[in-house]
């Protein structure tokens, strides 16, 4: 295969347990996620990577391809080498599974990337806001660029420091937590220890930055939100409500 996508789907999560498995609109969270990344034009195959047997029984209940990880895993990435590691695949893409906005074109626009660059080890999307209570918030990482969209820095501050959004001519660059592996570079990089940055930020990202790597980052128009409490999830609820509206 030339492209897979996993969605790491975790149950006791900290701050909202069982949250992929929410209703939202008539479906759990992770079903809509699912269904819009299915729709991935680059994708060759997309596996739901669980640690519960209630999330493996919610996911054939709506037709989804699930398999069922080890509950010792302490990050998605781990859950993906375990569902990758016999597979004869070149790409790998992490899906959050609790992103149940993300378009399918981004996850095009990401698979699109390191096949036309095969020097990408690693790659990430980001989006343009002009938020400053998204700029405040330390729920919303951002992202600092070099002039050849590479990342320089993930951060939950308030980077760059001196930044003011709400202008026009004044944005930062949000981090939107899909990414994008060559397979090799998967292995070598669960096999990183854990790093000071990636330690103090709560980023795990920040590993392969601290390790010498280079993440490219992919800009995208698309909004998504990531489902971390259940004020995210009425939030998604409302941008959900509002897109069939619109449709």
């Amino acid at each position: 295969m030339e492209a897979i996508g996993i969605i790491p789907a975790r149950y006791g999560a900290t701050r909202f347990e069982g949250k992929v498995l929410k209703d939202l609109c008539g479906k759990p969270v992770i079903q809509h996620v699912y269904e819009r990344a299915k729709k991935a034009k680059m994708l060759d195959d997309l596996i739901i990577a669980a640690d519960d047997d209630r999330i493996i029984k919610a996911v054939e209940e709506f037709g989804g391809k699930a398999v069922f990880t080890s509950k010792g895993h302490t990050t998605g990435t781990d859950r993906l080498t375990e569902v990758v590691n016999q597979m004869d695949v070149k790409i790998v893409v992490n899906i959050q599974g609790d992103e149940p906005l993300i378009n399918p074109l981004i996850i095009d626009d990401l698979v699109r990337a390191m096949q036309e660059d095969p020097e990408i080890s690693m790659a990430t999307v980001v989006k343009k806001s002009y938020s400053e209570q998204e700029f405040r918030s330390p729920d919303v990482v951002k992202a600092i660029l070099d002039h050849n969209n590479f990342a320089l820095y993930f951060s939950r501050s308030p980077i760059p420091t001196l930044l003011k959004p709400g202008g026009k001519d004044s944005f930062f660059y949000k981090h939107i937590g899909i990414y994008a592996y060559n397979k090799d570079f998967l292995f070598t990089f669960k096999k990183l220890p854990a790093s000071y940055l990636e330690i103090g930020e709560r980023l795990e990202q920040l590993r392969a930055l601290e390790a010498g790597y280079k993440i490219k980052a992919i800009e995208t128009k698309f909004e998504t939100v990531g489902v971390d409490t259940p004020e995210d999830l009425e939030l998604a609820k409302e941008m959900l409500e509002k897109e069939i509206a619109n449709a």
